[in-house]
């Protein structure tokens, strides 16, 4: 059974919980994207929020460059590239 992550089917803690588990999977690789400088929580907080729903929040952090790849950059470890 899918999980659930629409903003219907879920509560603001339960969003909150789903942004959590699922950054806390790439742990501190992701310079300058942690939660503390405000990049994840920037960056999701709509959702938390249940403005708008998670697959917008990516796409919209896809257009307005927050996802980049640097091929010149040695590998961190971050699946962002940083």
């Amino acid at each position: 059974m899918p999980r659930k992550i629409l903003i219907a089917e879920t509560t603001r803690e339960e969003r909150i919980q789903i942004v959590q588990s699922a950054l806390g999977e790439w742990g501190d690789e992701c310079d300058g994207m942690s939660s503390s400088s405000g990049g994840y929580d920037k960056m999701y907080q709509p959702y938390i929020d249940g403005e708008l729903e998670l697959r917008e929040c990516n796409r919209r952090a896809a257009s307005e460059s927050y996802v980049s790849y640097n091929r010149d950059r040695p590998a961190s470890g971050c699946w962002m590239g940083y």
